[in-house]
């Protein structure tokens, strides 16, 4: 590993029981502020390991160019550069930092989801396209919703539980959770937390109505997939 450290990878046979029935399903909207809400109201603040280390990281990597231009000034290799490879371990330490942290989070996040539910609706995400927006590329990295949202499928699998994926055109945000009215393309910006409904009047947090949309859908999605399960058998 770039951090100096070796692991052994063992691979072993195992039979993984399902996770007992809660009777509980949820809807999950992913976000930047708050990493995820979900449709119950509850919320999983975004950790943002990237942004709290990033000073830590920027100075060592600041330390590690100074001891790159010392080598090459000298005309001494890099590979022999001691000065320069300890550096170089320094930066990789940091980054082994984020990666476990980030991991771990993520593991006991989707674990806990699929634990306390039966049904898991959750956005299907363009995150490769989302990222070319410069101003939220470095944000949705940190974030890795793409690994969360692999972590919930391989466990919903291997745990008995549904995992759900919304289209990503579904309007989540702009459609009320209360009545399903659907607000005009250009009514929402994102700067728009919440907003009444011009139909009930129901006043909707612009997150949570969005995962209580993504559940209704997901339900949707999963009693169809259902019913046609039924009519093949």
């Amino acid at each position: 590993m770039p951090s100096g450290k070796y692991y052994v990878s063992l691979l072993v046979e195992t039979i993984i029981d399902e996770l007992p029935k809660t009777g509980s399903n949820i809807g999950v909207d992913l976000g930047l502020t708050d990493f995820i809400v979900l449709s119950d109201g509850s919320k999983a603040a975004n950790p943002k390991f990237l942004s709290k280390l990033q000073d830590k990281l920027a100075r060592e990597q600041k330390t590690l160019a100074r001891r790159r231009e010392i080598a090459n000034t000298e005309q001494r290799k890099l590979s022999d550069s001691k000065n320069y490879q300890k550096q170089k371990l320094k930066v990789a330490k940091v980054y082994e930092r984020i990666t476990n942290c980030r991991k771990d989070f993520l593991h006991k996040l989707s674990f806990n989801l699929i634990k306390n539910h039966d049904v898991i609706a959750i956005e299907d995400l363009n995150v490769k396209g989302m990222v070319k927006n410069r101003k939220l590329a470095k944000a949705i990295s940190d974030s890795s919703w793409s690994t969360f949202t692999t972590m919930l499928a391989y466990k919903a699998e291997w745990y008995g539980k549904a995992l759900i994926k919304i289209d990503r055109w579904y309007p989540s945000s702009k459609t009320c959770s209360g009545c399903g009215h659907l607000l005009i393309k250009d009514k929402l910006s994102l700067s728009v937390r919440s907003w009444t409904c011009p139909s009930c009047q129901q006043n909707n947090n612009r997150d949570i109505n969005a995962s209580i949309n993504i559940l209704n859908e997901g339900l949707k999605l999963a009693s169809i997939k259902t019913v046609g399960a039924a009519g093949l058998a």
